[in-house]
C-alpha cells in the first residue's frame, strides 16, 4: 500500500527561532521534505531530520528562486510521492503567507494538508520593537495591510479612504519599497502627515533596527537611512509608547555581532547566553571534537581502574569521552568507588554530575598549574594518577604531579582538530566590518582559527578579542592578538559576564 502524503503548512514565525510552536517543531522533526523560503532561520531548520530532502524556495520582492505556481507543483509532487512534507514560511501562513493559494492546489490534487499558525510578523516585529498595536485610551483598533499588491491586479484594492481614518493603528507588511505611494494615499484621505510611524527592520532577529518617524517624512527618512526590505511600517499614536516600553533594543549587547569559536557541540551554551543578551552571535567552531584514534591506552586504563589513586579530568569533553569508554566496557559510576576524582573547572565538575559523581577536588583557580597545588598535600610518593584528556595539551600537569613523586598515565581521551565551520559567512561578515568581538574559549580554539583563515587572518586584527582566561590569554599575545576582555571567572557563564561589563564601561 502507497504511504499517503500529506502537507503541513506551517507559520515559522517572524524571525527569532525561539517563537516557533512546539507543534511546528514536532512537524519538522517527522517530515520527509521541508520547504522553506528566506525568512526561516537556520536554527529552526536545525529541527529538520538528518535526511530529510531541504528545497529553499525563498522569495525577494524582485528575486524569486522559484515562483509561486512552481512552489505549488512541488508541493503537490512530493505529497503524491507519498511524503510528509514541511512547508515552513515566515510569520503565519494566512497573513499575506499565500498558504491558502497552496492549500487549494492541494486540495485539488486530492491531498491532505494541515495548517499549523504562527506568530504574525504584524504584532510580534511591533512588539519587539516596544510598540503595542493596540493600548487602552490610545489604540482600541488595528488593521493589517500588504504594502505590495498583486502587481498584475492593475489597480489597488486597498480601501484607503476606510483605512486612513476609521483604523487606530495601520501594520503594512512588505511596504518599505511602496512607502512614498503608502504615505500619499494616506494623506490623501484624511491622515495627518504628523502622524507618528515607525519603520522596523528584521524585526525580532539580532539585527533589528527601528525608525522612528512620521507619515510625511517617513518615505524621504527611509530612504536617508538606506532601510531595505525585509521590515514593516506601523502608523499610529501607539508608536510613541516605544518611549516607555522599548525592551528588546535595551538589552546590554544588542547591536553586537560576536563570533563564537568553541566546538559546535559546546557552541550552543556561549550562544544562548550571548543572544540573551541581545547579541547577533556567528558561530564559526574553530575545532572539531573527534574520537581518539586510539582508545587501547584508556580501554586498558579502565581495566586497572582500581590501581589508580585519582582520576584526573580536565575538561566536559574529557569527562564524556571517558565515560563512554566505561559504559564500552560494560562498567557504571559504581566502577570508581575507590578512585579520588579532581576535575579543573566547575563545567568539568558540573558534568561528572550528570554520571551521578561530584568530583573530590576542584582548584579555586580552573588552570594545571592550581590543580597540581592543590593535590599536592594529597599524595605521596608512588600515587597512581590516571589523566585523560584531548590528544594535544600542555605538558604542565603531569610534569608538575610527577615532580610531586607521582606515577602519572596520559591517555588521550578524545582529539580535537582544526575545521573552520561557517567560514563564508564568518569571511563575509568580516570582509563587511560587521564583527565587533571574535571569542575565544581554549587556546585551540585561536591556533586554529588563524590557521584556518590563513590570508585572511588580519582581518581580525582590529577587532576586540576576548579570551575565557589566562592560558588562552598567553596563546593570543603568541599570535600577535591581545585580549581587551579576559574573564575573571573562567567558565562560559564568566566569559559572558566580562563581555557585558566591558560593554557596559
Amino acid at each position: 500500500m502507497t504511504k499517503q502524503g500529506k502537507v503541513y503548512l506551517i507559520g515559522a514565525g517572524p524571525g527569532d527561532p525561539g517563537l516557533l510552536s512546539i507543534k511546528a517543531m514536532e512537524c519538522l522533526q517527522t517530515a520527509d521534505a521541508v520547504v522553506y523560503d528566506r525568512l526561516a532561520d537556520p536554527r529552526i531548520l536545525a529541527y529538520a531530520r538528518p535526511d530529510a530532502e531541504m528545497v529553499y524556495v525563498g522569495k525577494a520582492s524582485a528575486n524569486h528562486t522559484m515562483r509561486q505556481p512552481d512552489i505549488n507543483k512541488l508541493l503537490v509532487q512530493l505529497a503524491a510521492a507519498g511524503k510528509t512534507v514541511a512547508r515552513l514560511k515566515g510569520g503565519d501562513p494566512f497573513v499575506f503567507g499565500r498558504g491558502g493559494e497552496e492549500a487549494i492546489e492541494l486540495l485539488e490534487a486530492g491531498l491532505s494538508f494541515e495548517f499549523v499558525p504562527g506568530v504574525t510578523s504584524a504584532i510580534a516585529v511591533a512588539e519587539y520593537a516596544g510598540i503595542p498595536v493596540t493600548h487602552r485610551h490610545v489604540a482600541t483598533s488595528f488593521a493589517v495591510i500588504t504594502g505590495h499588491e498583486d502587481p498584475t491586479k492593475g489597480e489597488s484594492t486597498i480601501n484607503w479612504s476606510g483605512l486612513a481614518t476609521s483604523v487606530d493603528t495601520l501594520v503594512f507588511l512588505m511596504g518599505v519599497e511602496n512607502l512614498t505611494n503608502i504615505t500619499k494615499n494616506l494623506i490623501a484621505n484624511g491622515r495627518s502627515a504628523d502622524t507618528p510611524a515607525a519603520v522596523i527592520r528584521w524585526g525580532t532577529k539580532p539585527e533589528q533596527r527601528t525608525l522612528i518617524t512620521t507619515v510625511g517624512s517617513a518615505a524621504a527618512d527611509v530612504a536617508a537611512a538606506n532601510l531595505k526590505p525585509p521590515a514593516i511600517f506601523i502608523v499610529g499614536n501607539v508608536v510613541k509608547l516605544r518611549d516607555q516600553l522599548q525592551w528588546f533594543d535595551n538589552k546590554p549587547l544588542f547591536g553586537k555581532t560576536i563570533v563564537v569559536t568553541r566546538a559546535r557541540a559546546q557552541a550552543s551554551a556561549l550562544t544562548k547566553q550571548l543572544e540573551a543578551a541581545g547579541a547577533r552571535v556567528i558561530e564559526a567552531p574553530a575545532i572539531k571534537i573527534m574520537p581518539a584514534a586510539d582508545y587501547a591506552p584508556l580501554d586498558k586504563a579502565i581495566e586497572n581502574l582500581k590501581s589508580y589513586k585519582w582520576l584526573v579530568l580536565t575538561s566536559a569533553n574529557g569527562v564524556t569521552a571517558f565515560f563512554e569508554r566505561l559504559h564500552n566496557a560494560g562498567l557504571d559510576s559504581r566502577s570508581l568507588a575507590e578512585v579520588k576524582i579532581a576535575a579543573i573547572g566547575s563545567e568539568t565538575a558540573k558534568s561528572l554530575t550528570d554520571y551521578g559523581i561530584t568530583a573530590d577536588l576542584v582548584p579555586s583557580a580552573f588552570k594545571a598549574e592550581e590543580l597540581a597545588e592543590a593535590l599536592a598535600s594529597e599524595l605521596v610518593v608512588g600515587d597512581k594518577i590516571l589523566l585523560a584528556r584531548a590528544k594535544v595539551a600542555r605538558e604542565v600537569l603531569p610534569e608538575s604531579l610527577r615532580a610531586l613523586g607521582a606515577s602519572v598515565d596520559v591517555v588521550t581521551a578524545y582529539e580535537t582538530v582544526a575545521s573552520l565551520e561557517n567560514k563564508d559567512e564568518l569571511l563575509g561578515a568580516l570582509q563587511n566590518g560587521e564583527v565587533d568581538l571574535v571569542t575565544f574559549t581554549s587556546s585551540s580554539t585561536v591556533t586554529n582559527l588563524l590557521e584556518s583563515l590563513a590570508e585572511n587572518k588580519d582581518l581580525i586584527n582590529n577587532i576586540t578579542i576576548a579570551a575565557i582566561g589566562p592560558i588562552t590569554t598567553d596563546t593570543c599575545r603568541k599570535n600577535k592578538l591581545e585580549p581587551a576582555i579576559v574573564a575573571d571567572n573562567f567558565t562560559i557563564t564568566g566569559l559572558t559576564e566580562a563581555i557585558q561589563s566591558y560593554y557596559k564601561e
